[in-house]
């Protein structure tokens, strides 16, 4: 099983009503939740851990991953609120506003972290529940217990204006780059982070992904690095589109046998290639429809 650790929220997308109104529809989301949705889409064995609400919006969330075939068995559950994300699009990029005091997702604390047995073979981790605590460090907390005997994976997706403690979340972040083995960052996550992709792999990640949108994506290794184009489509909005990316990545890899320490690190580029790939043509699809809505693998 891969498991995606990290925030699981209602995004509220703009819309017009009949009326001509504005308003918002609620759209289950949340960057780690959105990949393991894609994850269990794609055929993989999924599962999630996070903090869910009992409340009607957790509800619709639980929902959500039973019906992507996505196992939350670990996850504990509580009378917090559910997290909101207000979304605005311009030139279908998308901006967020959160709602995220007191959250069910938010308190997940170190006695919730689960015990994982030899089926869990993978963890996920990113997304802004890495930002605030005591989440944050409950997250960093089970990664770091993983290390070395999990294939860990980490995509920070950076949002700037939802950091309160920089210094504080750098720290977070580099401990958790340490432990990781498979890095993706955007042009905009590695400017924020800054040392460029050699201070990652000097970090210890066996692979680093940077996505470039329209013109795909570099992938860097100890021993060089090559590039995956990426797939004509026409875009309605970017909501979803890295984490399905990440989702397709690890369900490849998995697919191929790759979804190992040793693999990531033994396996040649063209081996690698076919899982970028499922990664770029997955994301093709989620930015082809409005809002985080991954592809089913028949629709490959």
């Amino acid at each position: 099983m891969i498991l995606c650790c990290g925030e699981a929220l209602i995004d509220m997308l703009p819309r017009n009503s009949t009326e001509g109104e504005d308003a918002f529809a609620p759209h289950a989301g949340g960057a780690v939740f959105n990949t393991a949705i894609a994850l269990g889409r794609l055929g993989a064995p999924a599962g999630y851990f996070g903090g869910l609400s009992k409340d009607l919006f957790g509800t619709r969330l639980t929902h959500q991953l039973a019906a992507s075939k996505v196992s939350w068995d670990l996850c504990p559950k509580s009378d917090h609120p559910t997290t909101l994300a207000f979304v605005t699009l311009t030139d279908g990029q998308a901006t967020y506003a959160f709602y995220d005091e007191n959250t069910a997702g938010r308190m997940l604390s170190l006695a919730d972290l689960p015990d994982l047995g030899a089926e869990c073979s993978a963890l996920f981790f990113g997304g802004i529940s890495l930002v605030s605590e005591p989440a944050a460090n409950s997250y960093a907390e089970l990664c770091l217990r993983n290390a070395g005997q999990r294939v860990i994976m980490l995509d920070p997706n950076i949002r700037p204006g939802f950091i309160t403690d920089e210094s504080g979340y750098r720290d977070r972040l580099n401990r958790m780059f340490g432990a990781a083995d498979i890095v993706k960052v955007s042009d905009e996550d590695l400017d924020w982070i800054g040392g460029g992709v050699e201070n990652l792999l000097n970090l210890g990640a066996r692979l680093v992904v940077v996505t470039k949108g329209a013109k795909g994506a570099e992938v860097y290794r100890g021993q060089g690095h090559f590039e995956v184009a990426a797939k004509p489509t026409r875009v309605v909005d970017t909501v979803g589109a890295g984490d399905t990316f990440n989702a397709g990545l690890l369900a490849g890899l998995d697919r191929d046998g790759l979804l190992t320490r040793a693999a990531l690190t033994n396996a040649s580029d063209d081996a690698l290639r076919p899982a970028l790939d499922l990664g770029i043509t997955a994301a093709a699809v989620t930015v082809a429809r409005a809002g985080a809505n991954p592809p089913w693998s028949a629709e490959l």
